[in-house]
């Protein structure tokens, strides 16, 4: 039997389950005697398309594998807040502020945290006041028109290391840096990738080119990124005395910046925890209600008795 090479190219650009149904409807239509060569050729047909969409998926992923050989898929770590009824270290939050007050806010804006949502959660009040105190915030007009400087309070964001958008392309090399109040949010991997990418700087492989100003980090998409390595060794001081490694700075600014995306974690899983507890407690007692109602009609019997003699 032969097949004319334009049914089979065409076969390449539709469904296998569009070809079968097509060639069962033929071979339906038609009784003059060729249904078992039309239904042979329909099979035929149908695996040729099969085959085409599975080779082609196949090196659809082999060639994505072989592109992403030089990038790396961050690693799950046991975060203690990442179990069903563990919140976060407010400890480590309270250090990852540091982290990024005195490193990572020469270049990163968090425009989205203001100063008030640290009260309670890695500062009190008096402290979270003397916090915003230390930055001078631009308001205004005053009585003569003018904008002035006055000392940030509470309600005030945190402020951004840079005028305008032009500013900071005009900083780092035509690339504005991102904004880190959601970024464990907007990036696969969450705070696992924020932790990678801080720990991840490694020289370039052969045959990797780096253009002036750029650095090789494997986690990042491309490898090429314009950060370099910010975090090392005793590169700030913990004020609780915590030893200050590259790793610990990159493990409590990855939490801090976890809690900054999701503020409201811990309040949610306390809410899970009341309501699971509440609602296991209204089905036994549904389970007991409804067993006491429906019991009478569930274990009743039914009998049928003739009635005996004749009728009249």
């Amino acid at each position: 039997m032969v097949v004319p090479i334009s049914l089979l190219k065409s076969t390449l650009t539709q469904k296998p389950a569009d070809m079968l149904r097509r060639c069962l409807l033929s071979t339906t239509s038609n009784n003059n005697g060729n249904k078992f060569k039309k239904a042979l050729t329909c099979a035929l047909l149908t695996g040729t398309g099969a085959g085409s969409l599975l080779l082609l998926t196949a090196l659809e992923n082999s060639f994505r594998t072989n592109a992403s050989d030089l990038e790396l898929h961050p690693t799950h770590l046991p975060w203690n807040h990442s179990g069903t009824f563990q919140a976060f270290d407010h400890a480590s939050i309270r250090r990852g502020y540091e982290v990024y007050k005195q490193v990572c806010s020469a270049c990163h804006s968090m425009r989205f945290l203001a100063y008030r949502n640290l009260v309670g959660v890695s500062h009190t009040e008096v402290q979270a006041k003397m916090e915003a105190e230390q930055v001078q915030v631009t308001d205004g007009p005053n009585e003569e028109g003018k904008m002035f400087q006055r000392p940030g309070k509470l309600s005030d964001r945190f402020p951004s290391p840079y005028a305008n958008d032009e500013a900071a392309r005009f900083a780092n090399n035509g690339a504005i840096p991102p904004d880190l109040s959601y970024i464990t949010a907007a990036r696969h991997g969450g705070e696992d990738y924020v932790f990678a990418l801080l720990t991840g700087y490694c020289n370039a492989p052969a045959g990797i080119p780096l253009r002036e100003g750029q650095h090789f980090n494997p986690y990042f998409p491309g490898g090429a990124i314009g950060m370099g390595q910010t975090l090392f060794n005793e590169v700030i001081e913990y004020s609780d005395g915590t030893p200050a490694t590259a790793s610990q700075f990159a493990k409590d600014v990855s939490t801090f910046l976890r809690w900054a995306a999701e503020p409201e974690h811990d309040i949610r899983k306390q809410m899970a925890l009341k309501a699971t507890m509440m609602f296991s407690l209204l089905a036994m007692i549904s389970y007991y209600y409804k067993r006491h109602k429906w019991t009478v009609l569930k274990s009743r019997k039914l009998e049928f008795r003739p009635r005996s003699g004749k009728s009249d």
